[in-house]
Parts: structure tokens; sequence; C-alpha cells
């Protein structure tokens, strides 16, 4: 009896095991952004050295890519933004020059 007790723990325990770790490996999947944030950091560098020409619009994988310039007296802020076309996903950076 208590053979079969503990084969139930064991078995309940390795489920609850797997459903944690299956949850953690499907969220991290989910919202991994580090291929979209390599392609934002990419237009950044373009745009500093002047081989971006703004406004910008580009679709990567499931994302939509803008950059547009913002001005406030005097001040020109640029936008570099992705949104994501599945999920509700955004990630934005700003950049500033005078």
């Amino acid at each position: 009896m208590e053979t079969l007790v503990a084969t139930i723990l064991i078995m309940v325990i390795f489920m609850l095991a797997s459903m944690i770790l299956n949850n953690l490996f499907s969220n991290s999947i989910k919202t991994n952004t580090r291929a979209i944030s390599a392609k934002l950091n990419e237009l950044e560098y373009r745009y500093a050295n002047e081989k971006l020409i703004v406004p910008y619009y580009d679709d990567y994988n499931n994302w939509t890519i803008s950059v547009e310039a913002i001005k406030f007296s005097g001040l020109t802020e640029v936008v570099f933004k992705a949104n994501n076309r599945k999920k509700t996903l955004e990630i934005k950076t700003l950049s500033h020059e005078n």
C-alpha cells in the first residue's frame, strides 16, 4: 500500500513540475523580443549615421516598425516604435537631437 501511495505522490510531483516548466518556457517564447530589439537598434544606428531617411515604415516578421520625427520647440525627438500584429506588444525607444 505504501508503494502505491509513494508512486502516486511522485507522479503528481513530476506532473506539477512538468506543467510549471512548460508554462515558463511557453511564456518566454511568446514574449521573446530579441529579434525586433536588434532591428530597432540597427535602425537607431543607421539614423545616427545618417543612413536612414525619416519617416521610415517597415514590416518585420509579425511587427510593424515606424520611425518618425516629432518637433518640440526647437528640439527634434525621433520615435522608434514596433507593434506586434498578433499580440498586444509594443516596443518604443526615443532619440533626441538638437
